[in-house]
């Protein structure tokens, strides 16, 4: 009956706050109000979330779900909290699918298309204004480099990204750190 409960909290908190710390409140009256956890408890619990990688939500929900009924309940609170996320997304893609022979749906992709584009260029744009720039705000040639060698490890070698992210972040160290080319 627990995990029935405990997943029903977190369908809740997942539909009805909007991620982040938004979350906190609904978390903390779920866990306190069932008897869970103390408050004390929740406060430890978001903190520890907070500080670890990931979405808050997600973090919580394994953390409180593993107080309350150990990895069995971290799953179900999990599966709870991206219910919203995964109905919305099954829902998009159905109506999607219905759709997408529609004159006005085939229009707005051709205008969604190069604005997604725009937008994501955008963002590349931005990133490289503080990726390949030094403590100075001056263009760092090793850094364009480094992307540039990057970019060919993927590309022409075919490194998977885990491998190119470490090897630039070892070299990255190394260079900045240790070496101090900044």
């Amino acid at each position: 009956m627990i995990f029935l409960e405990l997943y029903w909290s977190f369908v809740k908190i997942g539909f009805t706050s909007f991620g982040g710390l938004s979350m906190i409140p609904l978390i903390k009256s779920e866990m306190v109000d069932h008897g869970w956890m103390t408050l004390e408890q929740v406060s430890d619990i978001v903190a520890i979330a907070e500080i670890t990688p990931g979405p808050l939500g997600i973090n919580c929900a394994s953390f409180a779900g593993m107080q309350a009924a150990g990895i069995l309940g971290a799953l179900v609170c999990n599966l709870g909290v991206l219910m919203p996320a995964l109905t919305l997304t099954i829902i998009a893609a159905m109506m999607f699918e219905r759709f997408k022979s529609s004159r006005l749906v085939k229009r707005m992709m051709i205008g969604i298309r190069p604005a997604t584009l725009g937008m994501l260029l955008g963002v590349c744009y931005e990133l490289a204004l503080t990726s390949y720039t030094g403590m100075t705000g001056a263009v760092s040639p090793f850094a364009i480099l480094l992307g540039a060698a990057d970019l060919a490890l993927l590309l022409i070698v075919k490194m998977s990204i885990p491998k190119v992210l470490f090897l630039s972040a070892a070299v990255g160290l190394l260079a900045f750190g240790v070496i101090g080319l900044a």
